[in-house]
């Protein structure tokens, strides 16, 4: 038999596979991925090598682009301190768990860093064969590669004329996109983040009630019936009836006893 088999009610190619989704929607997503791109500790919390890093977002001469070979492409990385990701992704290599070692997908590794580059002059077939590195025109972002399982702040490195193309791709604030027909940029909800010092600023805590210190104790309600000590409390008498009735059970219980050993016969020596 062979290993893994067929499998029962195989997916057909009219399956529905994908889902439409807004095109405001999808710009709103790729705004939100390309800041936290520009966030050191987002990236760093997705496991990104980025400590000895001059700056984030990472902006490079446009000379990058002219690349040929991939041991140039090595040593811009290594000039640019950011050839400690590529090694992390080498040392995360490691064999799928599951059936998918059978079915073409062997092994897995970590994402590496994404060069985002506006022309391509050779940069694409240097940067290709270097583990975990991924390369993309600014032209067509995809938001699965810059947000990877959609986790925001992959490291992100620019090439000085890609950057640059943003604002006429996104526009800014002050000025529409001239990529994109009537696009802003998205407003932000809140001009500062800082809520903590929004909370205890004088503004705030004048307009808002004082604190209500008044402290409710709740008690436990509990049946007399089961607890004894509570019963107690209600009835100090009930002690002795408990008592009374003990004595009363033994006493018939003695009897009855006496009674079933007389009718057998059973004769009791004192």
């Amino acid at each position: 038999m062979c290993r893994g088999g067929r499998m029962f009610a195989p997916t057909k190619t009219w399956r529905r596979w994908h889902r439409r989704i807004n095109i405001n929607q999808r710009r709103y997503a790729m705004c939100s991925a390309i800041a936290a791109t520009g966030i050191p500790a987002l990236v760093m919390s997705k496991g990104h090598q980025i400590n000895e890093i001059a700056e984030v977002p990472l902006v490079v001469d446009d000379k990058i682009e002219e690349c040929k070979k991939a041991k140039e492409a090595v040593l811009c990385l290594r000039k640019l301190k950011a050839y400690a990701d590529v090694e992390k992704v080498k040392d995360s290599r490691r064999f799928r768990a599951g059936r998918g070692k059978m079915r073409g997908r062997r092994r897995v590794q970590k994402r590496g860093p994404l060069v985002i580059y506006n022309q391509d002059n050779g940069l694409v077939k240097a940067f290709r064969n270097i583990p975990g590195i991924t390369t993309l025109p600014v032209d067509k972002l995809n938001l699965l590669k810059i947000a990877p399982g959609g986790h925001v702040g992959r490291f992100c490195i620019w090439t000085e004329s890609a950057f640059k193309k943003l604002d006429g791709l996104y526009g800014t604030w002050k000025k529409r996109s001239s990529e994109k027909t009537g696009y802003n940029l998205p407003m932000s909800k809140m001009t500062s983040t800082d809520l903590n010092r929004l909370l205890k600023s004088d503004e705030i805590q004048n307009a808002i009630r004082a604190p209500n210190k008044s402290v409710t104790r709740r008690t436990q309600k509990k049946n007399p019936l089961k607890n004894h000590l509570l019963m107690e409390k209600l009835n100090p008498y009930s002690r002795v009836q408990k008592k009374a009735a003990r004595l009363l059970q033994a006493e018939r219980q003695k009897k009855k006893q006496a009674l079933i050993d007389q009718k057998r016969g059973v004769r009791i020596w004192d």
